[in-house]
């Protein structure tokens, strides 16, 4: 068969590689029932959500005519990867503040257009508004600066 929409094949394929994926890693969980849903329940459904959603969109891309992929995009995939790895080492080691600044930072770069003070104006209202749901509110115990 011939791909006629490469966008929606490739995606749909993505969709249901995750999909596969969660499945296969909720079976260490136990799954219970619809009544006493054990841990392994909702991704376990998820994955059979999202790995039927895929197989949809993949015949999709088969079916119709579409747009082809369009050249790999580095700078952001990088980027936004690099924010996540280092939010998840500086939540710990320099706290709350500086591990949200460099992930909004990081991510604002991915982007076509970055201006610094849109992006420092940005990262204030957002460390504000992170603190106030994430710590104030839900009190998770992760720490504003490494000295606290």
């Amino acid at each position: 068969m011939k791909i006629k929409s490469q966008e929606d094949f490739w995606a749909g394929a993505m969709f249901v590689g995750f999909g596969l994926l969660a499945i296969f890693m909720a079976q260490d969980y136990p799954f219970g029932s619809t009544s006493r849903m054990g841990p392994g329940y909702f991704p376990t459904w998820l994955g059979i959500i999202m790995a039927c959603l895929g197989a949809a969109l993949c015949l999709q891309g088969l079916r119709t005519e579409g747009a082809k992929l369009g050249k790999w995009a580095f700078k952001p995939m990088v980027l936004l990867s690099l924010g996540f790895v280092i939010f998840g080492w500086a939540i710990d080691h320099l706290g709350f503040v500086i591990a949200t600044a460099a992930l909004i930072i990081l991510g604002a770069g991915a982007g076509t257009e970055f201006k610094w003070k849109e992006v420092i104006i940005m990262t204030i209202v957002l460390i504000i508004g992170s603190w106030a749901l994430f710590i104030y509110g839900l009190e998770l115990p992760y720490p504003l600066f490494w000295w606290r």
